[in-house]
């Protein structure tokens, strides 16, 4: 087949059959990855024994026309051995309401699922904690305040981790146990005297009777003063006014220092 130059000829080389390399193969079009999440596996996953043991709690709530009963089951690491544990495996939440089924169902299935991916799942206790109705909360029997029911869900699973020691409470001191005590006797002290009688009042019909019991002595359903209002770190009805500042006689805490 004949060639047809149609460019000046400048220069030439012999081209011997040894020095024909071969063909360049074209590269092949690299595809985009989608990115991928990050996976962290906390734990390796554990089969669901035949049986596992665990602990039923009730819940009555007034948001709730029928009561709540939350089971948390547990599996037992170890088991007959020094190093025996037991770790939260499973949860269900089960009530005659039917309001509410679909996000109660949702929550069991997703704690149990945390639950058996296993590490530390203590975060749950304060993320549950931290819920709010806008409608309001509610006081518990103990006069324990509970934002929402999900937080009292929050507050069952946290009991249940203290029992089977994957919570531990600080333990209060000695002192602050004693100075705890002495401050809520000096306030029912201050409560119960009775108020000075006016000028001109008859000493025996208006002045307050010994006997009489005065009004703030009372208490509230936690089992401190009836005047006391919502520590804002225990949740208790047991925090008071003394010398100016306001105290918590089940915790300690003061906004004082």
């Amino acid at each position: 087949m004949a060639i047809k130059i149609e460019k000046k000829i400048k220069g030439y080389n012999v081209v011997k059959p040894e020095d024909k390399a071969p063909a360049a193969v074209a590269a092949a079009p690299v595809k985009e990855v989608a990115p991928v999440a990050e996976v962290i596996q906390m734990h390796e996953s554990l089969e669901r024994p035949e049986t596992l043991v665990g602990n039923t709690y009730k819940i009555k709530s007034p948001l709730f026309e029928h009561a709540l009963y939350v089971t948390i089951n547990d599996i037992v690491l170890n088991a007959g051995t020094p190093h025996e544990q037991r770790r939260p495996f499973e949860l269900f939440i089960n009530s005659k309401n039917m309001d509410h089924f679909q996000w109660i169902v949702a929550l069991t299935r997703i704690l149990s699922a945390v639950f058996r991916k296993g590490g530390d799942v203590t975060f749950i206790v304060e993320e549950l904690k931290a819920v709010f109705d806008p409608r309001g909360g509610y006081f518990k029997a103990g006069g324990v305040y509970m934002p929402s029911i999900v937080a009292e869900i929050g507050a069952v699973i946290e009991q249940h981790m203290k029992s089977i020691g994957l919570i531990h409470d600080p333990e209060m001191d000695e002192s602050t146990k004693r100075l705890i005590a002495e401050k809520r006797a000096a306030y029912e002290k201050a409560a119960a005297k009775p108020a000075a009688a006016p000028v001109g009042a008859h000493p025996v019909s208006d002045a307050v009777s010994p006997e009489a019991p005065a009004a703030d002595s009372h208490t509230n359903a936690a089992g401190f003063p009836a005047g006391a209002t919502l520590c804002a770190k225990c949740n208790t009805q047991a925090l008071v006014l003394m010398d100016g500042c306001q105290t918590c006689l089940n915790c300690g805490y003061s906004k004082c220092g």
